[in-house]
C-alpha cells in the first residue's frame, strides 16, 4: 500500500490522523509517518484498513458470499465457508480461490486486489 492510498482510506472512513490512530492502536507519529512515507505501511495495518473500509460501506449493501460468486466447488474446505464469511475471503488466509491458499498475506492480497468481489467491496 502506498501513502496515498493510505490517506485515501483514512479520508473514505471520515477520520482524522488522530481518530486513525487510536482506532489502530498506534501513535499519531506513525500515522504521519505512514501519510509522508517515510516509514511503509505493514500487510497488517493494511489488512485492517481495508476491513474497516469495507464493513462500513458494507453496512448498506446486500453482500453475496464469495462461493455464491464464483460457483466455487470447494466451498465446504474454506475458510471463509466454515466461518460464513464470505464477504472477507481477502481478509482469511487459507481460503482456496486463485491460488491464494498457503501463499504470504502480501501475496494474498495482490491477488485479491483484482478479484472482482474485492474491488466490488472497496469501490
Amino acid at each position: 500500500m502506498e501513502k496515498t492510498e493510505f490517506s485515501s482510506i483514512r479520508r473514505k472512513l471520515g477520520k482524522t490522523q488522530k481518530q486513525l490512530a487510536a482506532l489502530l492502536g498506534m501513535s499519531l507519529k506513525t500515522i504521519h509517518s505512514y501519510e509522508q512515507g517515510w516509514r511503509s505501511i505493514p500487510a497488517h495495518i493494511e489488512r485492517q484498513l481495508f476491513f474497516l473500509l469495507i464493513k462500513q460501506r458494507g453496512k448498506n449493501k446486500e453482500l453475496i458470499p464469495c462461493w455464491e460468486q464464483k460457483s466455487c466447488p470447494n466451498r465446504e474446505a474454506c475458510p471463509a465457508w466454515e466461518f460464513q464469511s464470505g464477504d472477507l475471503c481477502w481478509f482469511l488466509c487459507g481460503t482456496l480461490c486463485d491460488c491464494t491458499n498457503d501463499v504470504s498475506y502480501r501475496d494474498k492480497i495482490s491477488i485479491c486486489r483484482e478479484c472482482s468481489i474485492f474491488k466490488r467491496l472497496t469501490e
